[in-house]
C-alpha cells in the first residue's frame, strides 16, 4: 500500500503534497445540498453580495473535506485502521470558487498502542493553502495506524523502518 506505518512517521516532518484541487460552485453546491445545509452564504448569490464578503463562500465541510482527502495516497492508504477523532478544525480564511488548495502535513506526536501491539496512535495536522499561499484550514487530528509486521511481532525495527 502507499500509505505510511506507524514508524515512517517522524514527529515534526512535514509533508508537501502534490495533488491540488481547484474548487468550483458545482462542488460547493453539491456538498451544500447534499449534507442540507440551507445557509444562504454558500447557495445564494444576491444574499451573499450583502455579507462580508462580498461573494459566495464554499462550504466548509467542503474544504475539511478536500485537506483530509488530499493526504490520504501519502500518508494513510492502506494503513490507517480509522479516524479517532479531530482535536481541532479551524478555517482562518473563506475559500471561494475558483480558489486552487494545496495541503501539507506534518507528525504531532506519536505513540505505541497499549492495548494493540500491532498499532500506533499519530497526532497528525493537515493545513490547507489557497492560490496564494493563504491558510484556509487546519485540521488536528488522531489516527490509528498499523505497525510494520516485523515490529508488531517484536523483531526488531530496521533502518528503514
Amino acid at each position: 500500500m502507499a500509505g505510511m506505518y506507524y514508524e515512517d512517521f517522524i514527529v515534526g516532518d512535514v509533508i508537501k503534497h502534490e495533488v491540488t484541487r481547484t474548487v468550483t460552485e458545482t462542488d460547493n453546491l453539491l456538498i451544500t445540498t447534499l449534507t442540507m445545509n440551507v445557509q444562504p452564504l454558500h447557495l445564494d448569490a444576491e444574499f451573499s453580495k450583502n455579507s462580508i464578503y462580498g461573494r459566495q463562500i464554499v462550504n466548509s465541510i467542503f474544504t475539511l473535506g478536500v485537506v483530509t482527502g488530499v493526504p490520504v495516497q501519502d500518508t494513510t492508504l492502506g494503513t490507517t485502521l480509522g479516524n479517532l477523532g479531530f482535536r481541532d478544525i479551524e478555517f482562518p480564511k473563506p475559500v471561494f470558487f475558483g480558489d486552487t488548495l494545496r495541503v501539507e502535513t506534518q507528525a504531532l506526536d506519536k505513540r505505541e498502542s497499549k492495548s494493540r501491539p500491532e498499532t500506533g496512535i499519530v497526532g497528525i495536522e493537515h493545513r490547507g493553502y489557497n492560490q496564494n499561499d493563504e491558510l484556509v484550514c487546519v485540521v488536528r487530528r488522531t489516527a490509528l495506524m498499523k505497525r510494520r509486521a516485523e515490529v508488531a511481532a517484536g523483531a526488531p525495527a530496521t533502518a528503514s523502518a
